[in-house]
């Protein structure tokens, strides 16, 4: 049984089942790494008219809605269960609500371009937990050598040789933080919610909700109510939920079941160079050197800790 972590923040537990629909999966794919490259630009575009839990509320709120007419459609029910209910909101908390207000309040001090590579480092950290938490997951001399190759290109990225000079350390350590939660949480998904039965819809479509319901509860506690609804970051946030959190889920789902879970997380790869190339050309943020050395030196040891020896 096979497990993906999204950078959505949602966890797939199933093996593939081959499914096959009219639009070739190679053009799905490429879909799906465009919405979720450009949903680190949709969060700085939406900080700039709106609080951090505003933006991180409104995502999950139109990605609730997506999920929820998916689910009416297939005529999927939420997950039974008071067991089931409460890992599923430790869930919500560390896939969702966390690291998608993470990301926000990082970028109200990063650039887009930072945070989307920041986002990449998960597979590490995924490596580094796994070794820990998971005995049926034995490290390689392989994988560990991608797992300091890894971390060696997120130093260069942030410039360490210059003493990290130029960055805000509170933001880029979120960013790093929200990129941590997600392995965390696939683990404890992998632990508790893994074969229960329920569809992926179903378990997805309740982790969103209990999400949402977190937020709400949180945002009014730390921000007001907007005087006034900036509508260019407004759109942001709806095509980031509607987007980036509800259709780009089905897409993945799609992905895993026609494909496979090895070739649908590939898209992560694709992720940071989509978020710098629009982070650069629309909100012209400053791009050095080191910053596409780095990101292509992560992705290399993010790439080679995801190796499997052979059996």
């Amino acid at each position: 049984m096979s497990t993906v972590t999204t950078p959505s923040g949602l966890a797939s537990t199933a093996p593939p089942g081959r499914r096959r629909t009219p639009l070739d999966w190679r053009i799905r794919f490429g879909v799906l790494s465009l919405i979720w490259g450009f949903s680190f630009l949709l969060i700085k575009v939406g900080t700039d008219g709106y609080a951090p839990f505003q933006v991180t509320l409104g995502r999950l709120v139109f990605g609730t809605a997506v999920l929820a007419v998916a689910m009416t459609v297939k005529r999927e029910r939420l997950p039974r269960g008071a067991r089931t209910w409460g890992h599923l909101a430790v869930a919500a908390l560390l896939l969702n609500a966390l690291p998608f207000s993470l990301f926000a309040y990082a970028e109200l001090t990063i650039p887009s371009t930072l945070a989307g590579i920041c986002n990449a480092t998960s597979p590490l950290w995924g490596m580094a937990l796994s070794m820990v938490a998971l005995s049926e997951d034995r490290p390689t001399r392989l994988r560990v050598a991608g797992l300091g190759l890894g971390f060696l290109g997120v130093l260069t990225v942030l410039g360490a040789w210059q003493g990290f000079n130029g960055l805000d350390a509170t933001g880029t350590a979120m960013a790093l933080l929200a990129s941590l939660c997600y392995p965390i949480g696939w683990i404890y998904v992998r632990r508790t919610l893994a074969g229960t039965g329920h569809s992926h819809l179903s378990l997805t479509g309740a982790q969103l909700l209990l999400a949402t319901v977190q937020l709400a509860v949180v945002t009014p506690l730390f921000t007001s109510l907007p005087t006034h609804f900036p509508l260019v970051p407004l759109l942001a946030v709806t095509a980031l939920g509607a987007l980036g959190t509800g259709l780009a889920v089905l897409i993945q789902y799609g992905l895993v079941d026609e494909v496979g879970p090895t070739t649908a997380q590939m898209v992560t790869y694709f992720i940071p160079v989509i978020a710098t190339a629009a982070g650069v050309a629309l909100l012209s943020e400053p791009l050095a050197w080191s910053t596409p050395v780095g990101a292509v030196i992560v992705l290399a040891g993010a790439a080679l800790t995801q190796a499997r020896g052979r059996r």
